[in-house]
Formats: structure tokens, C-alpha cells, sequence
């Protein structure tokens, strides 16, 4: 936008949207004005990815009407929504690693060199970083126009998104989970610009599973559930209690873990484990019925740490004890020791996008629904397993052994790969980000599970960025500060303020945790 550009309003009336005779959106109507946040929150499903979809010209609705402005707006292709000012910072953010910052920002405008009244197939570079720097400069970004995208931590790829978004005088944002993959200090960077933007007079959709965050930027939200608006109001007449109750339908359990752990001595033992610089010479125990969790900002070794002990790195020193005996980690190796791990990316690491539930359920146990002598796969013993590990994660899906995984919501998704470690029936645990970009009923599922887990006699070992979630979760907390544990916190030391200063020691020395 520039100044003196009128602001957008946008508003949905009465908007229904089916698919199959199956009504996904049922008669949704809310407005947003420039220079306001509204956050939209529902579990997965309940209909915000639809809406959206008809805003970006994805698809038509079947009734209602949308406005921008006023006047009714019907785009016909998301290029269309484009043109109207319409822009979205998505999740996976459509930028290409490979080429430039100035590249990226003006993909559909770049200028070239001409001579003689012709222009030639070359781009001109000087013309395209004076072009590029006033839209770095309105999100805040130094750097130079010249560096690859693929160089760039995911915060400041965001803002590169959003900068590029501004270059096409975009007056309306919607913005779906955009601190996913951000550490607190890229989240707060973040929230500085869009509130600048919104002082600016562009209107902003938030789309978000983070409740806090919600309730922490928007101006005012609106809760979908089923397909239809349960609530749409000014943000300070929400709080996370009711949020969670219009989403779900019911209140959020409180649960809080109750010292298990077995007594006999630690089911693993790290001693010294490194791989610099990411893992530092990391010692803890964990033991059988407990759960442990791992603490730190974004780089600090932990997801390094996993990977160690699971075997998908090479360990430099230091050794893993299982039951107190050595374990030179493989991932083949830790599988039949009864280890399992659960990536913090499932959509690239975790699963196979295009199978169905069922051979992602049972990848990992595989072997043991081989007949002799050939050794072929016995696929009704497969698919009565692949069930009845559906039904204990809880599993929402309509045909297991054809509905493909990148159907599913995000926390079913991740709930397939919990059910693919179930089969293999894990001793330990090793858990990263288990419940990211899921929604808040799945996210109680997951806690659940690893609960029941744990009372079952296992070991989990958990990384995630939600120090909440952590505190709810786990008997103890380890944190990791530049690839090393720099403290150990029993439940009745939880603290907020103590694992965060804790956290940004950067070089401080750990001790090993034990």
C-alpha cells in the first residue's frame, strides 16, 4: 500500500461451500476492516482452509456472497485474487530457495536491459535492487538483494514473503500459521510488522492454532467449528478457556503428569554425546515411565540430539546405554532395540503423502507381517493391525487403507506416524515437536497418548518450542543452550522466566543432566 491509498474492507455473507454433498462451510458471515487483525481459529476441518479458498479464487462458494470494498468480489483464479490485493503467506512459503532475495520479490516483474528501444533476455540487476530495497526496508530487513532465499534463517524468509506481498500492493493478508516454524524472537519480529502494517490500513486474516498468539495480536476473532461461525467478536472477550470450548465443544481437560518413573535405574543413557558444533558432549538418563523434555531456542542442538540417539547421524563421541549396554545407533538398529522417533517434519521425513493410512501405519513393522518361507507381506494380519493402531491414537479417518495421509489434517497426520511407532511397541520414545501445526483437540490426543505411554512403562523424550507444553507435559525439563544442557528442572522448579534466561546462555557450559 502507499499513502493515501484507500484501505480494503472485505466481508463474507452468508457463505456456503460443499463438496461432494457434504457441506463444509454452512452460512459463514464476518467482515474485516483495513487495519484490523482478525483471527480465525477452529480445529482442522472446521473450515478456515475452505474459506480461504474461496477468497483466493481457489474455487466459487455455492451460496452467499463475498465484498472487497463494497462491491462484490468473485475471483475467478487466484491470479484474479492477486489483482484485487489479495495475498496469502501460507505455511509452506512459495518461495524459491534458489534464487535471490530482489529474484523472489519481483518473479513476476523483473526488469531488463534494453538497448535501442529493445529488450534483451537479461535481467537488470541494478534497476532490480533499487526496486527491491524500499519493500526490504518496509519489513524491517538489512540484507542484501543478492542472497539466495535457501541462505536465509525461516524468520526472515517470512518477512521476504511478506515483502513480496507488499511489492504487489496486496491490501488484504491472510496469514495461515505463520510462526510454525519461527523461534520466539523471529515470532516477535513478526508481530512488530504486522502491527505496523496495520497501522499502514492493510486488513489481516490470522490463521492460528497458537491461542496465545491469537489473543496477543488480533483485534478481533471469529471461531469456526463444523463448517459454521460459533462466535465472532472483539479479541478481549476471549480468553484460551473459551476459545478452546467454541472450538471443540467442550471444556479442556486439565491434566497434569504424577510422578512414575521406575525406580530400577534408567532405561537410557546418554554420556557425553557430541557432534560439534550442533550436540556438545550431552549426558541424561531417562528412565522407564518418565518423560523428559528438552527445552531451547531454535539451533540449540535438539533436534541434533535426537537424531543422534535414533542413529540418523554419526555420533563423534561419546555413547548411548540401553538397560546400561551399548547401543551403537542405526535407524535399523534402534527399531529393534525399541526405539522409535517421530520427526519434527512429517510431511517431508514422516510419512508417504500419497499411500494410504494403512502402509504408513506399518512401515516400521513391516517385517513382522511376513510370511515364510517367502516372506510375503500377510496384508488382512497388516490392515487388522493398521486398525486397531488407528483406533488407539484415535484416529480420524474414512477409509484407512485407501484414503491417502495427505488428506488428513495435520494432527491426524501426525497421529499415522504415532500409530506406525505404536506397531513396533517402543521402549523409548524420542519425540520432536510432536504436536506442531496441529490443532488443540488433536493436541490433547497426543498428550493422552504420550501419557498412556509413559504409564505403560515407557521413556519419552520430548523437544518442543511450546514451554507450556513442556510444563504441562513432563516430569523433568533438560535445557539446551549451543549444543549443550545447561540445566535440569524436576516439576516442582518449572518456570517459565528460569528455562528461557536458562535458554539464552548461548555458550554457557552444561553439566549433563542426569
Amino acid at each position: 500500500m502507499t499513502p493515501g491509498e484507500p484501505v480494503a474492507s472485505l466481508e463474507f455473507r452468508d457463505v456456503r461451500k460443499g463438496f461432494s454433498g457434504v457441506p463444509v462451510l454452512r452460512g459463514v458471515s464476518l467482515a474485516v476492516e483495513g487495519g484490523e487483525v482478525l483471527g480465525l481459529v477452529g480445529e482442522n476441518g472446521a473450515g478456515k482452509s475452505t474459506l480461504m479458498n474461496l477468497l483466493g479464487g481457489v474455487f466459487p462458494p455455492d451460496g452467499g456472497a463475498m465484498l472487497l470494498d463494497g462491491r462484490v468480489y468473485a475471483p475467478a483464479s487466484p491470479r484474479d485474487a492477486a489483482r484485487a490485493g489479495v495475498a496469502f503467506i501460507h505455511q509452506e512459503l512459495n518461495l524459491f530457495p534458489n534464487l535471490s532475495v530482489a529474484e523472489n520479490l519481483l518473479l513476476d516483474g523483473l526488469p531488463r536491459l534494453g538497448l535501442a528501444g529493445l529488450r534483451l533476455p537479461l535481467i537488470d540487476r541494478r534497476a532490480l535492487r533499487a526496486r527491491v530495497r524500499p519493500l526490504l526496508e518496509a519489513v524491517g530487513l538489512d540484507l542484501d538483494p543478492d542472497t539466495a532465499v535457501g541462505e536465509l534463517p525461516a524468520g526472515r524468509r517470512q518477512l521476504v514473503e511478506i515483502a513480496r506481498a507488499l511489492g504487489a500492493r496486496a491490501r488484504v493478508l491472510i496469514l495461515d500459521e505463520p510462526t510454525t516454524s519461527l523461534s520466539a524472537r523471529e515470532a516477535d519480529r513478526l508481530f512488530a510488522l504486522l502491527r505496523r502494517l496495520r497501522e499502514r490500513g492493510v486488513a489481516m486474516i490470522f490463521i492460528s492454532h497458537n491461542l496465545p498468539d491469537v489473543l496477543g495480536l488480533c483485534d478481533s476473532i471469529a471461531v469456526l467449528r463444523d463448517g459454521g461461525l460459533i462466535s465472532h467478536g472483539p479479541a478481549a472477550g476471549y480468553d484460551e478457556a473459551r476459545l478452546f470450548r467454541e472450538m471443540v465443544g467442550r471444556d479442556a481437560a486439565r491434566q497434569s503428569p504424577s510422578p512414575r518413573a521406575d525406580a530400577s535405574g534408567p532405561i537410557l543413557q546418554l554420556r557425553d554425546l557430541a557432534r560439534p558444533p550442533a550436540v556438545r558432549g550431552v549426558s541424561l538418563d531417562l528412565r522407564g515411565g518418565e518423560v523428559v523434555g528438552v527445552a531451547g531456542l531454535m539451533g540449540a542442538g535438539r533436534t541434533e540430539l535426537l537424531r543422534l540417539v535414533f542413529g540418523l547421524d554419526r555420533i563423534e563421541s561419546g555413547s548411548v546405554l540401553l538397560d546400561g549396554k551399548p547401543l551403537v545407533p542405526s535407524p535399523r538398529r534402534s527399531i529393534r532395540a525399541g526405539l522409535a522417533f517421530l520427526t519434527e517434519d512429517r510431511r517431508e521425513e514422516g510419512l508417504l503423502m500419497d499411500s494410504a493410512v494403512v502402509p504408513n501405519a506399518t512401515l516400521a513393522a513391516l517385517p513382522g507381517f511376513a510370511r515364510t518361507p517367502l516372506r510375503l507381506v500377510d496384508r488382512s494380519r497388516e490392515r487388522t493391525a493398521a486398525a486397531s493402531a488407528a483406533e488407539g491414537v484415535r484416529l480420524r479417518a474414512a477409509r484407512i487403507e485407501r484414503q491417502p495421509v495427505r488428506t488428513l489434517s495435520g494432527g491426524n497426520q501426525q497421529k499415522v506416524v504415532l500409530a506406525r511407532w505404536l506397531l513396533t511397541r517402543p521402549r523409548v520414545l524420542l519425540l520432536d515437536e510432536p504436536t506442531r501445526g496441529v490443532d488443540v483437540a488433536a493436541k490433547q490426543d497426543i498428550y493422552q497418548l504420550v501419557r498412556e505411554l509413559a504409564a505403560g512403562g515407557a521413556g519419552v523424550l520430548v523437544v518442543s518450542s511450546e514451554i507450556e507444553e513442556l510444563t504441562t507435559l513432563c516430569d523433568r525439563i533438560a535445557v539446551m543452550a549451543a549444543g549443550r544442557l545447561v540445566e535440569s528442572l524436576g516439576r516442582p522448579e518449572f518456570d517459565r522466566e528460569r528455562i528461557l534466561r536458562a535458554a539464552f546462555r548461548g555458550e554457557g557450559r552444561g553439566e549433563g543432566a542426569r
